[in-house]
């Protein structure tokens, strides 16, 4: 009886044993599979990266810039040193090439910028043109004639009527401008031109 049992176990062990080698052969394969699908996708990455990078300097280098770009290339996972030395080889020759566009379209793109930061820095701000408009005029002046007055003389600007009210409220409030009303018109005058009468319009502004 005990020899029957002795046989019946070394019977399943080897059944076993067979078991798990042909098992650990098919891990093996696996893992030998998996391991060249991953090269090759390393290497795609690699391609990928190198082209986005291009790119971006190339669209850099024609004055454009891309900061969702320039996002995403710190956020693309690093690609191990072992990867194909082909798209490195390729990246060499469209490097030179991009670095001669750059170099060419370096110096037109780098002016545009200056040029229209220097417009900027001497167009006058709405407060100055209107503080300016008032000192020029001698009567009261309501909202909407300035706005009229500016919208004509500086055609290049969009002059709004709300703003221009909003604005000179401001320089009431800082006593740059005095505020009247003749009926239900309100209408404003510089600083300067109004101090002589200039506890008339203060009482009416508490009134209204």
């Amino acid at each position: 009886m005990s020899e029957a049992n002795s046989s019946h176990v070394t019977e399943l062990t080897s059944q076993y044993i067979a078991q798990v080698t042909g098992d650990l052969e098919r891990n093996a394969k696996e893992q030998e599979r998996i391991g060249q699908e991953i090269k090759a996708l390393q290497e795609q990455l690699h391609a990928l990266q190198h082209n986005h990078t291009v790119l971006v300097k190339m669209q850099q280098a024609l004055g454009g810039t891309n900061p969702a770009a320039e996002a995403d290339t710190a956020t693309v996972p690093s690609v191990p040193h072992h990867a194909s030395a082909e798209p490195k080889q390729s990246k060499g020759k469209k490097a030179a090439a991009t670095g001669a566009k750059k170099t060419a379209s370096k110096k037109p793109a780098a002016k545009a910028p200056s040029a229209k930061a220097s417009t900027e820095a001497t167009k006058p701000t709405l407060v100055d043109l209107i503080r300016s408009h008032l000192k020029q005029e001698s009567e009261p002046r309501s909202a909407a004639e300035i706005t009229t007055a500016l919208t004509q003389a500086h055609p290049d600007r969009s002059v709004k009527t709300t703003v221009v009210r909003a604005t000179l409220e401001g320089l009431v409030a800082k006593s740059h401008a005095h505020r009247t009303k003749q009926g239900s018109s309100v209408f404003y005058t510089t600083a300067a031109a109004s101090e002589p009468a200039a506890a008339e319009p203060q009482q009416e502004a508490v009134a209204g």
